[in-house]
């Protein structure tokens, strides 16, 4: 049976009886959805539509992704939010935040017990495989005290409506929940694109719990430490929710940062800063619990910090939540959470639970054997993604090898009825169709109590016809609106700043990964739009002798197609035969179409592109919605350029015109958006070694041999066109051409900002500015480099550098010799910056190879 509602924008909308969101009881529209719909309709037949399609643009232009793993879209997919909320009413959403505060104590008490006195095991409230055959069960972890009596500070948990009409928990979210991150954005958006309604619908504000989760961070401090320094511990930017990271981050105001910007010291988490060591007291954790500490866990993991647990141990820093939480992520305790509420508090559940069965006792075991087909069987952790089975959905070959793995270790494996949850209207193109829905809701710790988010993440089947849902699997997502019926005023007492802890306060606080980041930043966008001008020159140069066979044509073709390979470092390139035994030469489309396209070869435009496109990816809490607008039109250019079969050289020529107006505009938005102390600097100094490396090589390759006149002087013209300084230097010098004049504008000039000797200028005075360079009176080794390029550069006369030491010679040697030293001590000044401010010291290992419960 189904139901069709009749009123206006939900006339063609027909789901299941009594199992959809709109419904009560009754079967009628609830109260609250009519009032939505009622605003829908009055903003105008396609409105909605409308407003969807300013969802869309809106979270593009923020840059809002969920990284998908091994997606052909790539791997940073635009997030979805569809303009239908999800909307529940306040007295039904307090008995929801009563059920969730009544279970984060509850699995509180659970984790407390699990690393401590284990009462429910010895008691036999729970078997022991429950813990201890769960791989999230650490005993590196066993018998650790901390700080406060609530481990458990965030507590997530992802709900769903029953055939009963009540909300049920269909899991527990423990190790490092996501999502609230996505839920403020969420809330964020909607409340810019339905402002009239938001407004109307009375929906609870979320402002408040953000403020009591940065109060909570502030007093998780060891020994209640004032201004404590908090970070946020992330993965990196290939993580699924690394947008979330960089969000919370931005929003909080706290540094993000991987494992190799922490190091111990002392017994105490220390950050790598550009100046030093700056202690931590705090971390907000997004790595899973096994690769947190590689010296006490997996000794494989590169994202945590070698020796945090010895530091947690000694109650010199709080880390939420703590290590080992994930084994309370654990379905296997759902058939005895009645019981372990009743032993702890002495209280029946106010939540329900979806019935299951753990499979590691015989009666329960046998029940889930003879029933496979009917039930969802899980493991009772997560260590594998593809760990759900859906019985209805597996061929008889599939379940006789499920039934194998669960008679083989059946202590691993909990089956659970499977209902179907409730659906909720989804809109999708012009009409509102049912989709399952899924929400997940938050808790923190806050004093002795919880605190529950006011709402929470929904997350959306992708279609009407699929029953699980994952963000992974192409799934949508819904703000949540718990309203009321009286105005909603925000509560003025609420002082975000009661105890305002640490974030970054200037350039000597830059955690020192991101300001290898913004260096590396500097490096590859300076090298795209280089060799990017370079090759344009190249291709225009090839556009034109296509169909001539003069020498001087061909010979002015060779020199710049080897400059190429000089400059991008594509050995051998052009510079000698390939494996075929061919020369390069004899096909040059090709080799530069790999030059340019080929994303596997290091050094290629192609290549060189997606490490500025990680680089800037990995601090994309600094950008703006400016900088990621552009950033993204960088990448659509590319990837669109990348799907052309054999492009002709007009079309690479449009792109690469394309590409440098796009980097151009990049450039002068970092300006912008990035203040000095939040390592602006870096950038600036990463970008001008790399600009003065690049000039050096381009004008090695081009002038150090001498040519006759009319090929050096189209190759002056070629440099200078590159260098985008064949207007200035007409401007300048009036006259055609010559090579002395060339070098005195794009190597000596100290006034012109394209010149080597300005680019080496303004690096000395940047590199003084940071902070080992301040300490003493003494300059330091790349402060010594440096100098030494400046004055060797302010040494030397153009004259002499055109010379060759005799007519027949073809080397202009002093020129070359220079060039070279210049070269050398230029990547002798990158390998101190890096050596002073970048060095990750030698990770530590474990003495014995770590062994974990399968």
């Amino acid at each position: 049976m189904s139901i069709t509602t009749k009123a206006s924008w939900l006339n063609t909308y027909t789901t299941k009886f009594g199992n959809d969101e709109l419904f009560n009881a009754n079967n009628d529209v609830k109260a609250y959805w009519k009032k939505l719909f009622t605003g829908f309709d009055k903003l105008g037949e396609n409105a909605l539509s409308g407003r969807q399609k300013d969802i869309d643009w809106l979270l593009l232009e923020n840059g809002v992704t969920y990284n998908v793993y091994n997606d052909p879209q790539g791997m940073h997919r635009p997030w979805n939010l569809n303009v239908v909320p999800l909307v529940m009413h306040l007295n039904e959403w307090q008995n929801v935040e009563a059920g969730l505060k009544q279970r984060a104590e509850l699995l509180n008490l659970v984790l407390k017990d699990a690393y401590g006195d284990r009462r429910l095991i010895k008691d036999g409230i729970i078997p022991h495989e429950i813990i201890y055959g769960h791989r999230g069960f650490l005993r590196q972890c066993d018998g650790i005290e901390y700080n406060t009596d609530k481990l458990l500070s965030i507590y997530a948990a992802d709900l769903a409506r029953g055939t009963d009409g009540r909300l049920w928990v269909v899991n527990d979210r423990t190790e490092a929940p996501s999502g609230m991150g996505y839920a403020l954005e969420n809330r964020s958006t909607t409340s810019r694109t339905l402002p009239e309604m938001y407004a109307k619908m009375n929906v609870t504000r979320l402002s408040a719990f953000f403020k009591e989760f940065h109060q909570m961070l502030i007093d998780a401090a060891p020994r209640k430490k004032d201004n404590p320094n908090i970070v946020i511990l992330t993965p990196g930017s290939h993580n699924e929710t690394y947008f979330e990271h960089a969000y919370l981050a931005s929003f909080l105001g706290y540094p993000l940062v991987q494992g190799n910007d922490l190091v111990v010291r002392d017994g105490f988490l220390w950050m790598k800063s550009l100046q030093g060591l700056k202690r931590i007291d705090v971390v907000l954790r997004r790595v899973d619990d096994a690769f947190s500490d590689p010296l006490e866990l997996r000794e494989d993991s590169h994202l945590g910090v070698a020796g945090l647990l010895d530091v947690v141990r000694r109650k010199n820093v709080s880390v939420i939540n703590p290590v080992g939480s994930g084994v309370i992520e654990n379905p296997g305790l759902i058939p005895f959470m009645h019981a372990i509420a009743k032993y702890f508090l002495n209280e029946e559940l106010i939540l329900p639970q979806i019935a299951s069965w753990w499979c590691g006792q015989e009666k329960e075991k046998n029940y889930v054997l003879n029933n496979l087909s009917n039930l969802v069987v899980k493991r009772i952790d997560r260590t594998n993604r593809e760990s759900i089975y859906f019985g209805k959905f597996l061929n008889d070959r599939d379940l006789e090898s499920l039934k194998a793995q669960i008679l083989e270790r059946p202590y691993r494996f909990v089956a659970q009825e499977q209902i179907n949850f409730s659906t909720a209207p989804n809109l999708s193109g012009n009409i509102l169709e049912p989709r399952n829905v899924v929400t997940r809701a938050f808790s923190i710790a806050s004093g002795d109590q919880y605190n529950v988010m006011p709402g929470g993440l929904v997350r959306v089947a992708p279609d009407s016809k699929t029953v699980r849902v994952s963000n992974q699997r192409g799934g949508t997502s819904k703000d949540f609106w718990v309203v009321e019926d009286q105005v909603v005023r925000e509560d003025k007492n609420k002082n975000w700043e009661q105890k305002s802890a640490i974030a970054i306060s200037g350039l000597d606080d830059l955690p020192s990964l991101t300001a290898e980041n913004l260096f590396w930043a500097g490096r590859y966008v300076g090298r795209t739009l280089v060799n990017a001008r370079f090759i344009r020159t190249v291709m225009r140069q090839m556009a034109m002798v296509q169909n001539r066979d003069e020498k001087p044509e061909a010979l002015k073709l060779q020199v710049l197609l080897k400059t190429v390979t000089h400059l991008t470092g594509t050995y051998p390139g052009f510079t000698e035969k390939n494996k075929e035994g061919h020369p390069a030469m004899d096909s040059p489309y090709e080799e530069m179409l790999s030059v340019i396209r080929d994303k596997n070869r290091v050094g290629s435009l192609a290549h060189t592109i997606g490490m500025f496109s990680h680089s800037y990816y990995s601090i994309r809490n600094l950008w703006s919605s400016d900088m990621w607008r552009v950033f993204e039109n960088i990448q659509k250019l590319w990837q669109n350029f990348q799907e052309e079969e054999n492009p002709s050289i007009l079309r690479i020529l449009k792109v690469l015109n394309q590409l440098i107006t796009q980097l151009i505009a990049f450039m002068g938005l970092i300006e912008e958006s990035i203040m000095v102390k939040q390592g602006l600097l870096l950038y600036f100094i990463g970008l001008q070694l790399e600009q003065s490396m690049l000039t050096i090589t381009k004008c090695r390759s081009l002038l150090a041999i001498k040519y006759d006149p009319q090929v050096e002087y189209d190759l002056l013209e070629y440099l200078l066109t590159s260098h985008e300084s064949l207007n200035i230097y007409r401007y300048s010098y009036r006259s055609h051409i010559q090579l002395e004049h060339v070098l005195d504008l794009v190597i000596l000039d100290v006034e012109y900002a394209r010149s080597l000797t300005f680019m080496i200028k303004r690096l000395q005075k940047d590199i003084a500015r940071l902070p080992h360079s301040r300490k003493d009176q003494q300059l330091t080794s790349y402060q010594k480099y440096v100098f030494s390029v400046f004055s060797k550069l302010r040494l030397s006369e153009s004259s002499k550098l055109c010379m060759t030491k005799s007519k027949n010679d073809v080397v202009r040697e002093d020129l070359d010799t220079l060039l070279g030293e210049l070269s050398d001590l230029l990547y002798k000044t990158s390998q101190s910056l890096t050596g002073t401010y970048f060095n990750h010291t030698d990770r530590q290992t474990q003495m014995f190879t770590q062994s974990f419960p399968i």
